[in-house]
């Protein structure tokens, strides 16, 4: 039995319960959680924006130690630190070969509807949001949704780079491919914010310009490399950042997932900008764009999982981290206990953290 955070209904908190995982199958590999994050993502299914069958254990930007592998897994053995991902990937279909294996369409990450559940209490199965359900003291999830890493890597800080940063730095650096002198705004900085600032600098960005509604996050962007804010409760933000780039900017980043800032980012573009939205914006709604922009060669795009190639993506992303280039430890606001996750999502909500990390494990 290990403890777990279960959703059973939406719109109520997470409760913590024991649940029983499985052994692992073939190609599947059981690991001790030691640390992971709180993200707004896994919110969108609590309140239902999106939807999920229920009961489940939410969960996904993590990262532990192997403790078992079944048959037919290479690619680690039990002792292993490792970071999982949600971009399973096949390995097979077009888009993997093609070098989008972000996209899979037929990643095969789930066991047979005929096989025992992998999560499961008291004859119950309970479901794996995402392939993986973080919020639990262990995991088992496919062999192709984790990567190993350096054992040096402190697993609470390589827990971020498990959703938040591969998404944002990827977003910029892999998706969009700013490149250097080019001015960038970022709307939105929480944690995948933060980490797109964080490629921004990578990508040796002229202008970075963050975007936020509260001092204590613009002040944290521009620790991490932003060269100019706009506080958007006391400004348009598309006339700012207009005005501060005397046209509009090249690159945009939303990373809310909101209808009104996603069309403030394609707003803020100069000629031949592109705007890239990183949030998740409610599957229900829909982008609403002036279509004589388009005769100006600004484009729109979303980015999924910063287009990773998250087994190379996430060990170069440590490298830097361990080299001195990628500074993770000024976005842990608290590392708290699986005890605390509802408060965590209550100061999230609150916009009083910029990530709260749940430890299970000395990291």
């Amino acid at each position: 039995m290990v403890r777990a955070a279960v959703l059973r209904q939406v719109g109520s908190p997470l409760t913590i319960e024991d649940i029983e995982v499985d052994d692992p199958g073939p190609y599947e590999v059981r690991i001790r959680t030691a640390a992971v994050g709180v993200c707004h993502s896994d919110l969108h299914f609590m309140n239902g924006t999106y939807a999920t069958e229920l009961p489940v254990v939410p969960g996904h930007e993590s990262a532990g130690v192997v403790d078992a592998v079944g048959e037919g897994v290479t690619h680690v053995v039990p002792g292993d630190h490792v970071i999982t991902c949600m971009s399973v990937f096949c390995g097979q279909c077009k888009l993997c070969v093609t070098g989008r294996g972000h996209l899979c369409e037929t990643n095969n990450a789930d066991r047979a509807a005929d096989a025992p559940p992998r999560l499961h209490q008291a004859g119950e199965a309970i479901g794996q949001l995402y392939h993986l359900s973080s919020y639990a003291e262990q995991m088992l999830v496919s062999e192709r949704a984790a990567v190993k890493i350096r054992k040096d890597m402190p697993l609470d800080r390589a827990a971020l780079i498990g959703c938040a940063v591969l998404t944002g730095f990827g977003a910029v650096t892999n998706t969009a491919r700013v490149q250097v002198g080019d001015s960038v705004a970022v709307v939105g900085c929480g944690g995948v914010g933060l980490s797109a600032v964080l490629g921004a600098v990578a990508a040796g960005a002229g202008m970075i310009i963050a975007v936020d509604v509260t001092e204590q996050k613009l002040a944290k962007a521009v620790e991490l490399g932003a060269t100019h804010t706009v506080n958007a409760t006391e400004v348009d933000p598309v006339e700012a950042v207009i005005e501060l780039t005397a046209g509009g900017v090249e690159y945009s980043f939303e990373a809310l997932g909101r209808k009104e800032t996603s069309e403030q980012c394609f707003r803020m573009l100069r000629a031949g900008g592109d705007a890239t939205i990183i949030g998740m914006v409610p599957e229900d709604q829909t982008l609403e764009i002036n279509a004589s922009e388009l005769l100006y060669e600004k484009t729109l795009r979303g980015s999924n999982m910063g287009s990773n190639r998250f087994r190379v993506d996430m060990p170069s992303l440590v490298d830097r981290y361990l080299g001195g280039t990628l500074p993770l430890d000024e976005m842990i606001t608290k590392r708290i206990a699986l005890d605390d996750i509802n408060d965590a999502f209550d100061a999230m909500l609150a916009g009083r953290v910029t990530r709260s990390v749940i430890v299970f494990d000395d990291v």
